[in-house]
């Protein structure tokens, strides 16, 4: 289960959303996300009976439906919402409280906001926020890096030469996102975020060198905090009497958090030049999110030299 209390919500956009707590302050409650896929869009919307646990936002159109509603029925939905508990509530647009629903929060110790700014932009920016602090979260060991502005993450076994190749790709004017541990986190169905933790960020372990502080060699451009993973890297060790394959027809993937991530093996030799084949390899995705498959367009000439052949 993942949650966030009311209490640090309120905190972090009282300045942003100019939120006045109105009634049941200090109430310790908190938005969860109990099932895996669900995300922060599930737990925030407009005024809703037919999900009132999610947290409550009234705008324009819900209180002008408020205000028309018979009294009696009226107070019955209210106390339908409140049952189900529901995080807090929040009038937004600079609206007047109605008594119905401050009466409803005092009574059942449910936290009321208020703000003057537009009720879609409340929504907004809380569910992005809530998306990100309530993702499925994975940490990973490996390299993160942006290339080329996209985000690559080096995996292989220990002593491959990970490191070695992000200082090479830094010293290309690369980006460092995370060495060795990488969070990551599914902020929607199908975008995967990577992180590095607070207390190694910056850093790059090397073997021989240590602990570099790439921000401060480097400089402020060869640092990043956050990128979203677009590819895998995997770095092979050769194995005794197992040949790669030079030409693999099947895409590779592999699944994190549930989304397939592109995926490419380059194996580790003397001689090779790791980074030029890393370029190489991310140049050839962005082309394959393009629409434009090497591998098929290769195929294709291959089918029809053979069939003029035939004829």
């Amino acid at each position: 289960m993942r949650q966030i209390s009311i209490s640090q919500l309120f905190e972090d956009h009282q300045d942003k959303l100019s939120l006045t707590w109105v009634a049941a302050q200090g109430a310790e409650r908190s938005i969860e996300i109990r099932e895996r896929g669900n995300y922060g869009a599930d737990v925030v919307g407009h005024l809703n009976l037919i999900h009132p646990e999610r947290l409550q936002v009234i705008g324009a159109a819900e209180y002008q439906w408020l205000s028309r509603v018979n009294p009696e029925r009226l107070k019955a939905q209210m106390n339908e919402i409140f049952a189900a508990q529901p995080p807090a509530v929040i009038v937004a647009e600079g609206l007047e409280v109605l008594p119905a629903v401050l009466e409803g929060c005092e009574s059942t110790g449910t936290p009321l906001f208020t703000t003057a700014k537009p009720c879609s932009a409340v929504i907004d920016l809380l569910r992005i926020y809530l998306s990100r602090r309530l993702a499925d979260t994975v940490s990973v060991h490996g390299v993160f890096m942006d290339v080329l502005g996209m985000g690559v993450l080096i995996t292989g076994d220990s002593g491959v030469g990970k490191s070695e190749l992000a200082l090479e790709l830094i010293s290309r004017g690369h980006g460092l996102v995370a060495d060795d541990v990488v969070e990551l986190a599914r902020i929607a169905p199908a975008t995967i975020e990577g992180r590095c933790p607070g207390m190694l960020r910056d850093f790059l372990e090397v073997r021989g060198l240590g602990l570099l502080n790439i921000r401060t060699i480097f400089g402020e451009t060869a640092s990043r905090r956050k990128m979203k993973l677009k590819l895998i890297v995997h770095l092979q060790k050769p194995v005794a009497g197992v040949d790669a394959p030079r030409l693999p027809l099947d895409a590779q993937t592999q699944e994190i958090l549930g989304v397939a991530v592109r995926k490419v093996v380059i194996p580790v030799a003397a001689g090779r030049n790791l980074a030029v084949l890393l370029e190489a390899a991310v140049r050839n995705s962005i082309l394959q999110l393009r629409g434009i498959d090497n591998m098929q367009e290769f195929i294709t000439r291959q089918q029809k030299l053979l069939l003029d052949d035939d004829i």
